[in-house]
């Protein structure tokens, strides 16, 4: 292989790494959106035992988080508000949840795209060491949000709010989620 196939071949390995992730954030996102469709309104802002984040708090967190990931990361980006975790309703968590996914698709596209764009690290918070760009900074973000995710489905349960099973089983159903998100050929597939 030439020098120059390499770097062409190089470049196809990025750009596909690149569309991946936003396809990959995108599903992401999806499950969340289907789980604040599908909560009881009671549980939104229920006060959970003990020293536990209401579900309203988890969902606002995860918002919050995306944005400084953004703003750390991302600073050309339009940065996605914050919001309170006090006073905000479910309709505005989708709203600015939405919002702070495009974003960070937008950061995610750019950083593994190879294209020799603006971001060069992935700083999660201020204490932390940056870390290169690559596919570490989409784990650690699913990671994030997976594990949030299921502190939710639990509380909703324990405060006598459970998900239908049509709701917790179809979070696992990553064709039709990727088609609700744009991409019909499915997980692996370029669309």
């Amino acid at each position: 292989m030439t020098t120059r196939q390499r770097k062409v071949h190089t470049q196809q390995l990025h750009t596909q790494l690149s569309r991946a992730a936003v396809q990959i954030f995108a599903a992401n996102d999806r499950i969340n959106q289907i789980l604040i469709e599908h909560l009881d309104p009671a549980a939104w802002s229920a006060k959970p035992p003990g020293k536990v984040r209401p579900i309203a708090a988890i969902f606002t967190h995860m918002h919050n988080v995306r944005a400084k990931w953004v703003r750390l990361t991302a600073p050309h980006l339009k940065v996605p508000r914050q919001l309170n975790r006090l006073h905000c309703t479910p309709q505005q968590a989708r709203a600015e949840l939405a919002e702070s996914a495009a974003r960070c698709a937008e950061m995610l596209a750019e950083a593994l795209g190879g294209g020799g764009g603006r971001i060069e690290t992935f700083r999660r918070d201020g204490w932390a060491r940056p870390w290169p760009v690559g596919p570490e900074m989409l784990c650690y973000m699913l990671s994030h949000e997976a594990h949030h995710r299921g502190q939710v489905c639990m509380l909703a349960h324990q405060l006598g709010f459970p998900l239908p099973i049509k709701v917790t089983s179809g979070i696992w159903n990553w064709e039709k989620l990727w088609k609700e998100c744009g991409s019909p050929a499915g997980p692996g597939y370029a669309s």
